[in-house]
């Protein structure tokens, strides 16, 4: 799925891109090896490729905090590379993390694992696995977030009277969406919005929000509310929202996938790998400064508009927790993905993205799109 998030230039953050790249790596990391049931040299590839589907960012941190150090930025690709660590332990492979987004010409996760055969996972929704179901097929085998940040968002001081998503639904306020956004249908089409309010004219920037705050816009739990009160002088005060989980948007987003014909051959790796994803997820929720300025310092050598702020990033991760965004999934350990929801959500979606033109496979099941069989089901949120 493609994302649209809220852009704030800052002079400083882009003067700041300019200085130069990273720590140069070694031949060796320095660091102790993992243990043997997480060294994965000779079972995973000699450098692990995370395609992200947007910028750095905290919701991706469980892959960030991954990057050893004596890691390498490449500013003109976008990408950063180094040791693939645990526990502060060196697995014996790399890890290279792709930004998404403008970096990538913003097109589909799928799309891009397919044309590249050298990435190893890519960041794809539920929805997204959904639609390149037929031609590009895609199995998530992690999802490091229980649901998804999305939000419809609003002035309260505009519109005291709302509390809900249908609250919006039942004025005649304009809702600005990203466009095509398969959650702008299903709200259509669950009644909570009319087709009539939907404005699919969001570019991501705060201008039309400050200068009409009669309208409500989408964004994210973990931005925008921050970025608006913080970061947006014009604005500088708070917005309500309701979060797209909360009424029927109940996709799995930004799971780690493999290319579906790849998963055997991956499984060996995909033993060891996935059960690391997990405890890194729990590391950086126990301890998320490091990894937020990892996040944070890559956006400014990356110098490309966005922006993103220790601030922010460390409002995200607060949201997150108490938010249950990342949480232990309802079918049992971090990561998870239950069988039940996923179909539930093929059965919502498949239909949409058919009357969108798209072509779902036909009698898709969850299994056809993800796998809990690489998880370690002790591996859990304290």
């Amino acid at each position: 799925m493609r994302r649209t998030r809220l852009v704030v230039v800052l002079v400083g953050l882009v003067l700041a891109g300019c200085s130069g790249p990273g720590p140069s790596a070694g031949s060796s990391s320095g660091l102790p090896p993992a243990p043997e049931g997480q060294r994965l040299a000779g079972v995973c590839p000699e450098t692990v490729v995370v395609q992200q589907n947007w910028e750095p960012e905290a919701e991706y941190a469980g892959v960030y905090a991954l990057v050893g150090p004596g890691y390498t930025v490449d500013a003109d690709r976008k990408r950063v590379s180094g040791p693939l660590v645990v526990g502060g332990r060196d697995t014996g492979v790399r890890i290279e993390i792709r930004a998404g987004g403008a970096a990538i010409g913003f097109g589909a996760i799928s799309a891009q694992m397919y044309l590249d055969r050298s990435i190893t996972l890519g960041m794809i929704g539920t929805d997204g696995a959904i639609k390149s179901s037929a031609g590009q097929p895609v199995t998530a085998v992690i999802s490091q977030m229980a649901k998804s940040p999305q939000i419809i968002m609003w002035d309260p001081a505009s519109h005291p009277d709302w509390r809900t998503i249908a609250d919006i639904g039942r004025s005649d306020a304009t809702v600005v969406v990203q466009k095509d956004a398969l959650y702008a249908q299903l709200l259509v089409e669950r009644g909570l919005l009319r087709a009539d309010q939907i404005d699919q004219g969001h570019t991501g920037s705060a201008v039309r929000f400050v200068a009409d705050p009669t309208i409500a816009e989408q964004g994210y739990a973990t931005a925008e509310p921050y970025v608006f009160q913080h970061e947006v002088p014009s604005w500088g005060k708070p917005v309500r929202y309701q979060l797209l989980s909360d009424v029927g948007f109940s996709i799995y987003p930004d799971a780690l996938s493999v290319r579906t014909g790849d998963l055997p051959a991956l499984a060996p790796c995909l033993r060891r790998l996935v059960p690391v994803l997990q405890r890194a997820q729990v590391d950086y929720m126990a301890a998320p400064g490091p990894v937020n300025r990892l996040i944070a310092d890559l956006v400014t050598r990356y110098a490309d508009g966005w922006s993103y702020s220790i601030g922010v990033a460390d409002y995200a991760t607060r949201v997150m927790r108490e938010q249950g965004i990342v949480a232990n999934d309802a079918s049992g350990p971090l990561g998870g993905m239950d069988p039940s929801r996923v179909q539930a959500t093929i059965d919502t979606f498949a239909p949409v993205v058919a009357r969108s033109g798209g072509r779902p496979k036909p009698g898709l099941t969850a299994a056809d799109i993800a796998t809990n069989q690489f998880l370690d089901p002790s591996i859990r949120l304290p």
